[in-house]
């Protein structure tokens, strides 16, 4: 461990650099130095591991994006662009809600995305299979801080419990209409156009924080 500054150290762990820094809103300095985290070592390791699946979401959907530039569907790369955002989002309110429970955020290495898809529908389908897989995890998650007590926690996890349905909804609803157009270009496009007017509704500055971002948004 080595110091750099006021406030400001570095740990070393597992080849991983975490930076322990006055996070936003004073959701990290202090409480990361106390002792007496009001989270077990077992729910901070699977939060942890959560920010690196909603973190690794962000990286597929970007490459999605991409994608879809590629294609010509400047509507679809719009759409997983705005989901993009929203997956930083969610990323960011675990890390600062392991922070001002006193935790320790560590940033693990994120796995490389594919960086091609077969088509929109493949797209899509992969999207649902991962929202799927990311409920899974939140409810893994939930059944921790249940097992274990732990109210606030589990009252904080309820917010991405929601999230997930909408998100299971929005990829279904897709899937339905490109199975109406059935591979028709005219009807792609209609959709791609639709796509398109999707806007991010979700704070993209963490500088000061998550609270004062939802509050700039506002």
């Amino acid at each position: 461990m080595a110091g750099h500054g006021p406030g400001f150290t570095v740990y070393r762990q597992n080849t991983i650099l975490v930076h322990n820094f006055l996070l936003p809103g004073n959701a990290g300095g202090e409480a990361q130095k106390r002792n007496d985290t009001m989270l077990s070592e077992k729910m901070i390791e699977a939060l942890n591991g959560q920010v690196n699946k909603e973190m690794y979401s962000a990286y597929l959907y970007m490459a999605m994006s991409t994608h879809s530039n590629e294609m010509g569907l400047k509507g679809f790369a719009n759409w997983f662009m705005v989901q993009y955002h929203e997956e930083m989002f969610h990323a960011m309110k675990l890390y600062e809600y392991i922070a001002r429970q006193g935790g320790l955020p560590v940033l693990k290495a994120i796995e490389e995305p594919p960086a091609t898809f077969d088509s929109a529908m493949d797209m899509l389908e992969k999207t649902l299979a991962h929202e799927q897989f990311i409920t899974a995890s939140i409810n893994d998650l939930m059944e921790i801080a249940i097992a274990e007590k732990d109210h606030a926690t589990r009252i904080f996890l309820q917010w991405y419990v929601t999230e997930q349905v909408e998100e299971e909804e929005n990829d279904n609803d897709i899937i339905a209409q490109l199975k109406l157009i059935d591979n028709h270009p005219q009807g792609l496009m209609m959709l791609d156009r639709d796509l398109a007017a999707r806007a991010t509704t979700v704070p993209t500055d963490f500088s000061k924080g998550i609270e004062a971002a939802a509050k700039a948004l506002a």
